[in-house]
């Protein structure tokens, strides 16, 4: 069962679908989560081990940066060393300046990728640009890949900028300069998209983004997009930040968007710690999106936030250790169970919705609280199946929840 209420999501956006190397990506197909590695393109074996952690923690597509020769000409090696560890999640190729540059001169880059993403504010200057934004998309015909038109306000193309601010000036009642931006991205975005399919790449091959760092920038610009196309759209809040201001803001502003019907695509642009794990910004993607009833990716676990009743730490390392144990144990179970990512588990601290919440989920606990008898009663499928006492309850209980899994979805 989900774990969202999906009865007040309006109806999908509807948006022409495309292939990303097997992903569907709009046409009402589910919405894809991805991400974005930060190594050096060049480094072959460091970018192989992170794209597959990424995929592991549930990126479905994968965007690597190719900005120099060496990059384009170590795509190919990434593939095939992705395959060998049994990995095969799409890759997509981030163009800036010299992307024509990079895919004519390396074919075996162009072929291996499974997706090119072009910004239209520095794909060319001038003369220039519509030379080698065209390109592009000539290479693009001749793999038979998709592209995505990735309008980022950071490099938004100023030539157009200008226009329509000078139009705007001219008008009885101009609007804003905030909302001539959210229009020369729109423009941008959909004008480059014209031209792709005029010079033959169908809709089905095009995907648009107009991608802010503020929340009520992103929302205003992809209600546009949704307004006057039906190219399937990706979703999100660049330069997000660190932390959890970056989950929020992310969070905040895709989940409006997603409740209107509007995306086919995300991905969390997180700023990592130092070190840091960059698959938390695809985590954090699939926890919105399971939050929000679309999708399941991992069995929920309901916990209470502990108050005076609840003195002792046991709830909160058993909520910890289920949720960590989940983890872990996901990439095997996807395999061995289908459908194990909508069951839902409580962990409890005391009596008062201890035992009501757990009744709501597959398997709950309800632990003792503060001056409670050290009693902790088990539910399984809305009944009371049993009561652990001691000090092994945490260690019962796992052995419980893979015992009910094993049970419920291992097949005969």
């Amino acid at each position: 069962m989900p774990s969202g209420d999906t009865t007040t999501l309006k109806a999908r956006h509807q948006t022409v679908a495309v292939d990303v190397g097997g992903v569907t990506v709009g046409g009402g197909a589910p919405v894809v989560v991805q991400s974005m590695t930060n190594t050096d393109t060049a480094d072959i074996a460091g970018t192989i081990r992170q794209v597959a952690d990424l995929a592991r923690a549930g990126s479905e597509l994968v965007r690597i940066t190719v900005d120099r020769d060496d990059a384009a000409k170590a795509v190919p090696h990434i593939r095939d060393g992705l395959a060998k560890l049994g990995c095969h999640v799409p890759l997509i190729g981030d163009f800036h300046y010299i992307g024509h540059t990079l895919l004519a001169g390396n074919p075996a880059c162009a072929e291996a990728l499974a997706k090119y993403r072009i910004n239209p504010g520095n794909v060319g200057f001038k003369d220039k640009r519509d030379r080698q934004f065209g390109a592009i998309i000539d290479i693009a015909l001749r793999h038979n890949k998709p592209v995505r038109i990735g309008v980022n306000w950071g490099s938004l193309d100023g030539e157009l900028l200008t226009f329509l601010m000078d139009e705007n000036a001219k008008t009885a009642a101009p609007l804003s300069a905030r909302a001539v931006m959210h229009e020369a991205m729109v423009q941008s975005g959909l004008l480059s998209a014209a031209r792709a399919e005029e010079m033959g790449l169908g809709a089905d091959k095009i995907i648009v983004s107009g991608k802010v760092s503020a929340v009520q920038d992103l929302i205003a610009v992809y209600r546009l997009l949704a307004n006057r196309s039906r190219y399937a759209l990706h979703l999100g809040l660049t330069e997000a930040g660190m932390g959890s201001k970056g989950i929020v803001a992310s969070s905040v502003a895709i989940g409006v968007l997603l409740q209107e019907g509007i995306g086919d695509t995300i991905r969390f642009s997180l700023t990592p710690e130092p070190g840091g794990d960059r698959s938390n910004e695809v985590r954090a993607a699939q926890e919105l999106l399971q939050s929000m009833g679309l999708r399941s990716f991992v069995p929920v676990v309901a916990a209470c936030p502990g108050c005076g009743r609840t003195t002792s730490t046991v709830f909160q390392e058993l909520a910890r250790d289920i949720q960590d144990m989940i983890r872990d144990r996901m990439p095997d179970w996807k395999t061995r169970y289908p459908g194990v990512e909508a069951l839902n588990f409580a962990v409890m601290g005391c009596i008062v919705n201890g035992p009501g919440e757990s009744k709501h989920a597959d398997v709950g606990i309800s632990l003792p609280g503060t001056g409670e008898s050290p009693a902790a009663p088990v539910f399984i499928d809305g009944k009371k199946a049993m009561t652990l006492r001691g000090p092994n309850i945490a260690a019962d209980f796992k052995t419980i929840v893979e015992d009910y899994i094993e049970k419920r979805f291992a097949v005969p």
